[in-house]
């Protein structure tokens, strides 16, 4: 899907408005990650240990001519047949832009967030799924501010199903992730110390995760994982959207989906769980505790999308490693 810079500068709200035209195919923040000049948009992204317009120069030489720059950028003279927009945040421009793009899309798309397992959720549902979805994902563990929008952007008219990581640090930060990402189904992993330090507590850290899944249809979560810190069914009700149909899957509680028993071996794990007043099973190549509770996550979300744990167990046996690096 390909837009034009007269569209884009109309949609980020740009301060100048290009003389000519041309058509963006692909966005960048990363200079190292050009790959086609003609069709690509920059974003020159000031952060704390550099800033994005100092490698205009060198992008420019490599035959791009296309930027959004703050509006205190004022060299756009020294780069003759080059477009610049600006704007008075680049990095919320980057933001609005992915947004829009992800609002031109009605499939369903999910969003995940927690301590830890994102990636590894997020791409056993991608293998669990993929042979009935056309199914576009994060790259890697593309999950903060910069990262959400560039995966968004990758959204195509061939897709047919989404999975999105979210990452936080700080508070005010998931509003943003929300609003590019509008999971219509949600994922909370668990909720571990990871980040800790930008949070005054766990509970404040929880009610900012809580904030992706505020306009969610559905909400998949493990109970034992983020209790105490958050009662999304319960206490803390409030927090999402009227109708919301919440999903839980649990070792100690009532839940939706309630683990009996795990019975290991040195490679394999059987997990049987209490479902809908049936027992029923699945069998993973895996017998590490994080391995198996992402797969029981992913268990609970492919019950959530409509499998039948008969469709569901011949897939988790053959559940692949992901390489994290």
């Amino acid at each position: 899907m390909t837009y034009s810079l007269q569209h884009i500068a109309t949609i980020i709200q740009a301060e100048t408005k290009p003389t000519h035209d041309r058509m963006v195919q692909y966005l960048l923040t990363d200079s190292r990650k050009l790959l086609f000049p003609d069709t690509t948009l920059f974003f020159a992204i000031s952060g704390p240990r550099r800033d994005g317009h100092a490698f205009i120069p060198e992008l420019y030489d490599r035959g791009l001519r296309s930027f959004v720059v703050h509006t205190s950028f004022h060299e756009a003279a020294t780069y003759p047949d080059a477009i610049f927009l600006l704007v008075a945040d680049v990095l919320k421009s980057l933001q609005k832009l992915a947004a829009f793009h992800r609002s031109q899309f009605h499939i369903p798309v999910i969003g995940i967030t927690g301590s830890n397992g994102k990636t590894i959720v997020k791409e056993w549902l991608y293998q669990l799924l993929q042979a009935d979805q056309q199914i576009v994902r994060s790259p890697r563990s593309y999950n903060s501010q910069i990262g959400v929008p560039l995966s968004v952007w990758q959204l195509q008219s061939m897709h047919t199903l989404a999975i999105f990581e979210a990452g936080i640090s700080e508070p005010g930060e998931m509003d943003a992730l929300q609003q590019i990402i509008q999971p219509r189904i949600g994922i909370w992993t668990n909720l571990g110390t990871a980040h800790n330090e930008g949070f005054p507590n766990q509970r404040a850290k929880a009610l900012e995760k809580a904030r992706l899944f505020s306009e969610s249809d559905i909400l998949v979560f493990y109970r034992d994982g983020i209790a105490p810190y958050c009662y999304p069914d319960t206490h803390d009700k409030v927090l999402f959207k009227e109708g919301i149909r919440f999903f839980s899957w649990s070792r100690n509680e009532s839940a939706d989906l309630k683990i009996i028993s795990e019975e290991r071996t040195d490679h394999t794990t059987v997990i049987v769980a209490l479902y809908q007043q049936d027992t029923i099973s699945i069998t993973i190549p895996f017998s590490d505790r994080i391995s198996i509770d992402n797969a029981i996550t992913c268990w609970a979300t492919m019950l959530v999308l409509g499998y039948t744990p008969a469709d569901i167990q011949p897939r988790m046996l053959i559940l692949q490693p992901v390489d994290m690096r």
